[in-house]
C-alpha cells in the first residue's frame, strides 16, 4: 500500500521543496547576500576612491589632503556601513513586529535603491559625501535583513531541517562576498573608471527580491501567534509543506501561542531584566561580540593590506581575494549540511577553536618570514584556514542563536539586540583596524585570538544543544537552566513563605 501512495506523494513533495526553497532564494539574495556583497566590495576600488576623495578635497580647497587624513576619509567610508547597520538593526525589531517577516524584507530595498542612485552619480556630482550617504545606507539595508531572514526562514522551516535552512543566511553571506570579490576585478568593474556602477550593483540583487519574494508566504508562526489568522497560517503551512499531515506542527504553534496568550512583544531593554531570559542574553551578547572581534570581517575590509602585509605580490591580490569568500562558501555549504547532524555546539567549539589555532601560526609566519622567506606561503595557507574555520560554526550558527533561544515574544527584540551589538563591533574593529595593523605590525592577529578562545570556552561551558527540538523544547530547557532550584523540586522555605502561604 505504501508503495502504491510513493507516486503520488512524490510530487506533492517535490512543490514543498520547491516553494520552501525559494523562499530560501527570495530572502537570501536581496537580504544576507547584499551583506556580503557590499562588505567586499568596497576593497577593490580602495585606491580609486582614495584618490577621488583626494581630487575632490582639492578641487574644492586648492590644497591635497594629507595622508593620514585620507586614510581617516576612507576609514570612514567603510566604517559607516557598520553605524548604518546598527541603525537597521534597531529598526529590524518594529519592521518585524509591525509589517511581518515577508513584508519588511520588501520595504527594506527603499535603502538599496536610494543608495544605488547615490552610488552611481557621486562621480559626476564630485561628491565623496554620496559615497558616505550612501555606505550608511546600504548598511541600514544590510542591518535590517540580517536580523529579519533568519527570523523568517526558522520560523518557516520544519523542525528536522531548521538549523540548515536558518544556516543558508550564512551560504548566501559567503556567496555575496565571493561576487563582489568577482564583480571588483580590474577586468570587470574594478577599474579607475567603473567603480562607480561597481558601488551602485547592489541594486541587482535588490530587484530580484522585489521580483520574486511577493509570490511567497509569510511566516506561519507571524500569522498565527501575533496576527492570530489561523486560516492565513494554515495556508502558508500548505504552501511550504504540501497538503498532508499538519496536525503535529499546527499543535505544537497553538502550544506556542497558548504560552504566549496574553503577553505583548518584549522590548529590548526588558531582555535584560527578565531572569528568565538571563541564559539567553548571555549566551547572544557572548558569542555575537566573540564573531565580530574573532578577526575575520577585517580580512575582507582590509583584504588588501592584510595580504600585502603577508608579502602576496600586488598582481596576485585580487585573485587570493576571491579565494578567501570561497573558502567561506564552501565551508557554509558544508555547515549547512552537517548542523543536524553534529550540532551547534560542536561546530561553534569546533570553529572558534581552529581559528585559534591558525590565527596563532600565521603570527608566528609574519615574525619569521624576514629569516625563512618560505614562511609566507605557510602565513598565506593559514589565512585561508583561518576563514575555514569561521565558516565553520561562527559564521552560521551565531545567526542562528536569537531564533532559537527566544520565544515568540522575544524574538524581535532579540534580534535587535543582537543586530546592535554585532554592528556595533564590526563599526569599531573597521575603523580600528588600520590603526591595529600600524602599531601591532606581525602581531596584529594576537587581540582576535583571544576572542577565539573565550568563544570555544563560553559554548562549551554555558550553550545549550538545540538539535532536533521544537521551540517550546528548548524554552522549557532554557527556564530549568535559567531557575535552577526550581527544577530540582520543592526545596525548604523560610516561616515566612508558609506563613503567607498559608494565609
Amino acid at each position: 500500500m505504501e508503495d502504491e501512495l510513493e507516486p503520488s506523494l512524490r510530487p506533492r513533495t517535490q512543490i514543498q521543496g520547491r516553494i520552501l526553497l525559494l523562499t530560501i532564494c527570495a530572502a537570501g539574495i536581496g537580504g544576507t547576500f547584499q551583506f556580503g556583497y557590499n562588505l567586499s566590495i568596497i576593497n577593490a576600488p580602495t585606491s580609486h576612491i582614495q584618490e577621488f576623495t583626494n581630487e575632490t578635497w582639492q578641487a574644492r580647497t586648492g590644497e591635497p589632503l594629507p595622508d593620514h587624513l585620507v586614510l581617516l576619509m576612507w576609514s570612514l567610508i567603510v566604517s559607516l556601513y557598520p553605524l548604518g547597520g546598527l541603525f537597521g538593526a534597531l529598526l529590524a525589531g518594529p519592521l518585524a513586529i509591525t509589517l511581518g517577516r515577508k513584508k519588511s524584507l520588501l520595504v527594506n530595498n527603499i535603502f538599496v535603491v536610494s543608495a544605488a542612485i547615490l552610488f552611481g552619480f557621486s562621480r559626476k556630482a564630485g561628491s565623496f559625501e554620496m559615497i558616505m550617504l550612501g555606505r550608511l545606507l546600504v548598511g541600514v539595508n544590510a542591518g535590517v535583513s540580517m536580523n529579519i531572514q533568519p527570523m523568517y526562514l526558522g520560523e518557516s522551516a520544519p523542525k528536522e531541517l531548521r538549523g540548515a535552512v536558518a544556516m543558508s543566511s550564512a551560504i548566501f553571506t559567503a556567496l555575496g562576498i565571493v561576487m563582489g570579490q568577482v564583480v571588483g576585478l580590474r577586468e570587470l568593474l574594478g577599474g579607475p573608471q567603473a567603480w562607480p556602477l561597481l558601488l551602485a550593483s547592489c541594486l541587482v540583487p535588490g530587484a530580484l527580491q522585489l521580483a520574486s519574494l511577493p509570490l511567497l508566504p509569510e511566516s506561519p508562526r507571524y500569522l498565527l501567534i501575533d496576527c492570530g489568522d489561523t486560516e492565513a497560517c494554515l495556508a502558508a503551512l500548505r504552501r511550504l509543506r504540501g497538503s498532508g499531515d499538519l496536525a503535529g506542527e499546527l499543535e505544537e504553534l497553538e502550544e506556542e501561542r497558548a504560552a504566549c496568550q496574553g503577553c505583548r512583544a518584549r522590548r529590548p531593554w526588558e531582555l535584560f531584566q527578565h531572569r528568565a531570559l538571563r541564559r539567553q542574553v548571555t549566551s547572544l551578547v557572548v558569542l555575537g561580540s566573540a564573531m565580530e572581534l574573532c578577526g575575520n570581517d577585517s580580512v575582507y575590509a582590509y583584504a588588501s593590506s592584510v595580504f600585502r602585509k603577508a608579502g602576496v605580490p600586488e598582481a596576485k591580490i585580487q585573485y587570493a581575494i576571491i579565494g578567501t569568500g570561497s573558502c567561506e562558501l564552501l565551508t557554509a555549504v558544508v555547515s549547512c549540511v552537517v548542523i543536524e547532524r553534529v550540532g551547534r555546539r560542536m561546530l561553534l567549539i569546533g570553529g572558534y577553536s581552529l581559528m585559534t589555532c591558525w590565527g596563532s601560526i600565521f603570527t608566528v609566519a609574519l615574525c619569521l618570514q624576514s629569516s625563512f622567506p618560505w614562511t609566507l606561503y605557510l602565513a598565506m595557507a593559514c589565512i585561508f584556514a583561518f576563514i575555514l574555520s569561521f565558516g565553520i560554526g561562527p559564521a552560521g550558527v551565531t545567526g542562528i542563536l536569537a531564533t532559537e533561544l527566544f520565544d515568540q515574544m522575544a524574538r524581535p527584540a532579540a534580534c535587535m539586540v543582537c543586530g546592535a551589538l554585532m554592528w556595533i563591533m564590526l563599526f569599531l574593529v573597521g575603523l580600528g583596524f588600520p590603526f591595529i595593523m600600524e602599531a601591532l605590525s606581525y602581531f596584529l592577529y594576537v587581540p582576535f585570538l583571544g576572542v577565539c578562545v573565550c568563544g570555544a570556552i563560553y559554548t562549551g561551558l554555558f550553550l545549550p544543544e538545540t538539535k532536533g527540538k521544537t521551540f517550546q523544547e528548548i524554552s522549557e530547557e532554557l527556564h530549568r537552566l535559567n531557575f535552577p532550584r526550581r527544577a530540582q523540586g520543592p526545596t525548604w522555605r523560610s516561616l515566612e513563605v508558609i506563613q503567607s502561604t498559608e494565609l
